[in-house]
């Protein structure tokens, strides 16, 4: 079982690869046996999830603008509904 204890910080690396299908089997069977001991990097893979797949759906907002500055009502906006998905 030796093999398949990981840090935080390591955990939080292959959340990261996770998100970009770069992680092998083994990093995600690691990654979840540590998730029955770790309740903050359970939390932190989701917000990260959340925040990409937020970011995704926005990105035509985001990106369809010439400069590519977000405007105070932009990021408002992005802060009301990212507040809205975290209290969910």
């Amino acid at each position: 079982m030796r093999l398949f204890k990981i840090t935080c910080d390591e955990a939080a690396t292959i959340c990261d690869k996770s998100q970009y299908n770069e992680s092998s089997i083994r990093e995600k069977l690691m990654l979840y046996i540590h998730f029955t001991r770790c309740k903050i990097c359970r939390l932190y893979t989701k917000h990260n999830i959340l925040l990409s797949v937020f970011i995704k759906g926005n990105k035509k907002m985001i990106c369809d603008k010439k400069h590519y500055i977000l405007t105070e009502k932009d990021k408002e906006k992005l802060r009301i509904a990212l507040e809205k998905q975290i209290l969910q």
